[in-house]
């Protein structure tokens, strides 16, 4: 999904599990952990630490290999989590390995929902 956005209509609730998400710029180095296993179908997270922050769970396609064992960061990112309401409306703007970056337009809320507790609007 690009600088598209896409009406969707929340079909189950979710409940951000992450109060302090890790948050990075373009550029930082990264230390990457364990790969997501669950029964989700969440492939290519990772967890990564970088410093001054609680690990959290970045998807594969913003780590970047530095060549010498070492990871950064290929763009800004942050591991936030909308919590979120079934009958709720958001604006879907990213999709990446089963989630997807919403807004919810009346407060400008942000942050990622699970897609299978979401349906297109």
């Amino acid at each position: 999904m690009n600088s598209e956005s896409k009406a969707f209509l929340v079909i189950s609730a979710h409940r951000s599990e992450y109060p302090n998400p890790i948050t990075f710029r373009k550029g930082t180095p990264l230390v990457v952990g364990e790969r997501y296993e669950g029964e989700e179908e969440w492939h290519d997270w990772f967890f990564c630490h970088c410093d001054g922050q609680q690990g959290g769970w970045v998807p594969a396609q913003i780590i970047g290999s530095a060549g010498d064992g070492t990871a950064r960061a290929l763009e800004d990112y942050t591991a936030r989590e909308l919590s979120v309401q079934a009958g709720e409306r958001l604006s879907g703007h990213r999709m990446i390995n089963g989630w997807i970056w919403c807004v919810r337009e009346q407060e400008g809320a942000s942050g990622w929902v699970p897609l299978a507790n979401l349906r297109e609007a």
